[in-house]
């Protein structure tokens, strides 16, 4: 069985997303059924077939949230010491050695990452690179633009 590594926050966005999903998604596509059979013949209905369509995804991505919730392993970083080495849901503030450029992650599950938030996935090369090194440690991170060179200079456990 596959365990979903989730922070806290994470957890959350997915439960409010299924509740959305259940008690408002659901509803509207069932009106919209009920109207589109309204008009006729279902061959050629277009409405009724588009409205199938977003029951079908609708249903589909509330089988995944609930299977990723219940394999889920929740991880809240702020109820363990700050050790200063890099772990799944850390915030960490690096340096580019290369352009003195300095950029803050904070390492997330798969479904949080958000690159715009500065939200990494676990399994993004950065983050593997970054995972089980402390702070003040110079890292070589293999990234697609090629090999970059990262100093650690905070690791906070928020």
């Amino acid at each position: 069985m596959t365990t979903y590594p989730m922070t806290a926050h994470g957890a959350e966005m997915l439960r409010q997303e299924l509740k959305e999903l259940k008690s408002v998604k659901r509803p509207e596509i069932v009106k919209s059924i009920a109207d589109a059979r309204e008009h006729g013949d279902l061959k050629e209905n277009a409405e009724y077939h588009a409205a199938r369509e977003q029951q079908s995804f609708c249903e589909g991505r509330i089988q995944d949230i609930e299977g990723k919730l219940s394999n889920a392993q929740i991880i809240d970083v702020t109820k363990m010491p700050n050790t200063g080495k890099v772990i799944f849901g850390t915030t960490v503030t690096v340096l580019n050695t290369e352009n003195e450029e300095e950029i803050t992650y904070k390492i997330v599950g798969d479904d949080e990452s958000d690159i715009k938030n500065q939200l990494i996935s676990v399994n993004s090369p950065i983050a593997r690179g970054l995972i089980g090194k402390e702070l003040d440690d110079v890292v070589t991170i293999q990234t697609p633009k090629g090999a970059v060179e990262f100093e650690i200079i905070e690791v906070e456990y928020i």
